[in-house]
């Protein structure tokens, strides 16, 4: 039965994920139906009330309102995670959750009830809808925990569906075609949020699921009196007896790593070098991509439109891409670890592959961005969305592998947050481009592949790491061997 309700949440969390987590990163599509309900239409030149499909008129400054919107949202995603994260840690799943729910539900309201009279609403909206996913995902991510031998599989896995979700204002814009409504959508959306709830009552924990589960163990609103222990009480357990619950849970807190001393750590440094790297680089293709696609197919509008809708359609299969990442993570799971290694010493040595692969597949995909041939970039889309996959989930499932799970959301929200900083830079970059180098941002592109190179330090460290510990059980085993 316990097993059932395992498999449940997984299934559950998944379908959360794919539907809901990630959905404003599907902005582009929703701003086709913006436009044809008027939002922000007065920005136009020309006839007054007319929108960007009629000529003779400018809707650049419309234009550049809704990309405001999603450059607002799309930064608060990353940025807010810190906070998040200490919120996640400190209060547990349910009051992040619920907290998660509010601001979904508030989004998907504030967008059913706008329109081109209220279109500021959306600055609120995007946000929210941004805010409220991201929390969903980063509660989502600790079912892993009940899944010892696949868990960097499942946490790449709701990775990939947060990235896949983008798809749902893709088909919120087909369904707009055939006659339904923006509102009656984004109401269904809010209606939606009764599930949300039910699976944070039913088929999440009040606390953290803690790695790895005990036996027996259980959680949801009917088991919360008999799960009242924590993570952090969890891990100082040896041989992961399960504790009696105490009052003072900071005593058994100290025991464990602290978070100052992993944010020090150079593997959470050299880490979160690698994550903004290459982030950088895919925030700076995606954002030149129109306008070099327009240069490439020599403003062809046809040719133009063919590359466009083959990156959309690429950028919905990274829930099938991303969990190949956590199976080559997960790989020695069930195997006969090396004498003397721990299991977390056997995770890091499977993930320096996962690292390694990570840092190629963004090298080739950086290559090949900057190579001005157009039929190559249906390789470049397919290499982008691939090695984002593995990005975002490796990242994900690296913290978990490397550092105490009381510290997973502080840490995890730390390192997306200053990522998103890291990430300004692309605006100067925008700007040379478009000033001294005029349009071509060739030269740009050969820097930042350059600048990708650095990324190889980090899984080329791990592997030396995992080689040093290795070289000192040797004399140990070599001893024992003797005797």
């Amino acid at each position: 039965m316990q097993r059932r309700r395992y498999w449940l949440t997984l299934v559950s969390g998944t379908l959360e994920c794919l539907c809901f987590a990630g959905v404003v990163f599907g902005f582009p599509s929703l701003v086709f139906v913006l436009k044809e309900e008027r939002y922000f239409s007065q920005l136009c030149s020309g006839v007054p009330g007319s929108n960007s499909s009629q000529g003779g008129t400018d809707c650049s400054r419309q234009d550049e309102r809704f990309s405001l919107v999603f450059t607002v949202a799309s930064f608060l995603n990353n940025f807010l995670c810190l906070p998040n994260g200490f919120l996640f840690d400190r209060f547990g799943t349910r009051v992040t959750r619920l907290l998660a729910i509010c601001l979904y539900t508030t989004g998907t309201l504030l967008v059913a009830f706008s329109s081109s009279a209220f279109s500021e609403l959306l600055f609120v909206a995007a946000p929210c809808l941004a805010v409220g996913g991201i929390l969903l995902l980063l509660t989502n991510m600790q079912v892993g925990n009940l899944f010892a031998a696949h868990r960097s599989t499942i946490i790449t896995l709701y990775n990939g569906a947060f990235d896949s979700s983008s798809a749902v204002f893709f088909i919120i814009k087909i369904l707009y075609e055939y006659g339904i409504s923006l509102r009656t959508s984004f109401l269904f959306l809010s209606s939606c949020s009764v599930i949300h709830l039910l699976r944070t009552l039913f088929l999440m924990p009040n606390s953290h699921i803690p790695y790895p589960p005990p036996e027996h163990y259980s959680y949801g609103l009917k088991c919360q009196k008999a799960n009242t222990y924590t993570v952090e009480q969890f891990e100082s357990v040896p041989n992961g007896a399960v504790p009696e619950p105490q009052d003072n849970v900071s005593q058994e807190s100290e025991k464990a790593v602290s978070f100052k001393r992993c944010v020090l750590s150079w593997f959470f440094l050299r880490h979160l070098v690698w994550l903004s790297l290459m982030q950088l680089r895919h925030y700076f293709f995606i954002g030149t991509l129109n306008p070099t696609l327009n240069r490439l197919a020599r403003n062809d509008p046809d040719l133009v439109s063919r590359y466009t809708n083959a990156f959309a359609i690429t950028q919905l299969c990274g829930v099938l891409c991303a969990p190949w990442n956590g199976l080559i993570m997960d790989r020695h799971k069930g195997k006969k670890q090396h004498p003397g290694e721990t299991e977390q010493e056997a995770d890091l040595r499977s993930s320096c592959l996962s690292l390694f692969l990570t840092s190629l597949l963004g090298l080739i995909f950086s290559v090949c961005a900057s190579v001005p041939l157009l039929p190559l970039q249906y390789l470049t889309f397919a290499l982008q969305v691939i090695n984002r996959s593995f990005l975002y989930g490796g990242h994900a499932a690296f913290i978990s592998i490397v550092f105490p799970a009381c510290h997973f959301g502080k840490l995890y929200g730390l390192v997306m947050s200053t990522s998103a900083l890291f990430s300004l830079l692309q605006y100067p970059c925008f700007t040379l481009v478009k000033g001294a180098l005029h349009g071509d941002p060739f030269y740009v592109d050969v820097a930042l592949t350059l600048l990708t190179l650095l990324v190889f330090v980090h899984p080329i460290f791990a592997f030396m790491h995992c080689r040093r510990l290795a070289r000192c059980r040797a004399p140990s085993d070599s001893t024992r061997a003797g005797a």
